[in-house]
Parts: structure tokens; C-alpha cells; sequence
């Protein structure tokens, strides 16, 4: 087996912060998302996501997808807010196996509640925190690294 190919110290650098950012960052915002109306941002992002979508409805698959979820976890995060009433699940009529999330009219208030305040913690948290040349640094960035995530080579490999 090959000697393993340790960070050099630029590396380290780089490599300490995003590790702490990666974990502070989704409790940050989770935080103020349970404070206001009681759930994470991984709900929040379920529900923005059907919100955006023709009819505020998607595929459970297209929407787990879509927001980095596992379908368990997806199913779960659904049932509990269809319990609440901010979403409908209901099976295709063509084809049994999928199922639909809609986005409820409650659902839509819930959002419309808690966005302004959720985009002003985001604003705090992260933009106003970089120059407009960092946020175009920040996009191709997070661009280049989840080219990786993928499951495919990353790009220029």
C-alpha cells in the first residue's frame, strides 16, 4: 500500500476551517429555524424546494435528490410535516411506486413566515461576510467540490 499523501501545511490551512464551517454552519442555521417555527434547515430546504416547483409539487425521489436527502430521511421529514399539514403526499397515478410531496397552503405560510428572517441569517452568517469577488470565489469553489461529491472524478482530473 502507497504512503499515504498527508496534507502539507497550506493544506491544513485550508482544510481546519472548512471542516469547522461545515458542521458550525447547518447548526447555526438550524438554530434559528427551530427558534422561529420549530424545524432544521434540511425541512426548510424541503419546503423551499416544493415551493420553486410547477404546482409546489415533486417526485419524493427528484426531491431527495434535490436537497441532498436520504430517502428514509425524506419520507420521515415529510410524514412529520404532513402531520402539521404543510405537506400532501400522494401516490402518481400512473405509476403506484412514486409518490408526490405538495406543498400545502399552510406549508406555503409557514414559509413565508420564517424566509425574510431565514435569508437575513444567511445574509449575517455568510454574504455580508465577503467581498463580492469571495462570493464568485465561494460559487466556483462549492462548484468545483461537489463536482467530486457526485460520484464521478472531479473536473481537470
Amino acid at each position: 500500500m502507497p504512503d499515504p499523501r498527508w496534507l502539507d501545511d497550506r493544506e491544513m490551512a485550508a482544510w481546519l476551517p472548512l471542516i469547522k464551517l461545515i458542521h458550525l454552519l447547518p447548526q447555526a442555521l438550524d438554530r434559528q429555524l427551530r427558534d422561529e417555527v420549530g424545524i432544521g434547515h434540511s425541512y426548510y430546504s424541503m419546503l423551499a424546494s416544493l415551493s420553486d416547483a410547477p404546482d409546489r409539487t415533486m417526485p419524493m425521489g427528484e426531491l431527495a435528490r434535490y436537497t441532498a436527502t436520504s430517502p428514509s430521511r425524506l419520507s420521515h421529514a415529510i410524514s412529520v410535516m404532513q402531520q402539521r399539514g404543510w405537506v400532501e403526499r400522494k401516490p402518481s397515478p400512473a405509476d403506484r411506486r412514486i409518490q408526490y410531496a405538495t406543498l400545502t397552503t399552510a406549508g406555503l405560510e409557514v414559509l413565508r413566515k420564517v424566509a425574510p428572517s431565514h435569508v437575513a441569517e444567511v445574509r449575517r452568517l455568510i454574504f455580508d461576510r465577503l467581498t463580492l469577488e469571495q462570493v464568485d470565489q465561494l460559487r466556483e469553489l462549492g462548484t468545483a467540490l461537489l463536482d467530486g461529491l457526485d460520484g464521478a472524478e472531479p473536473a481537470g482530473r
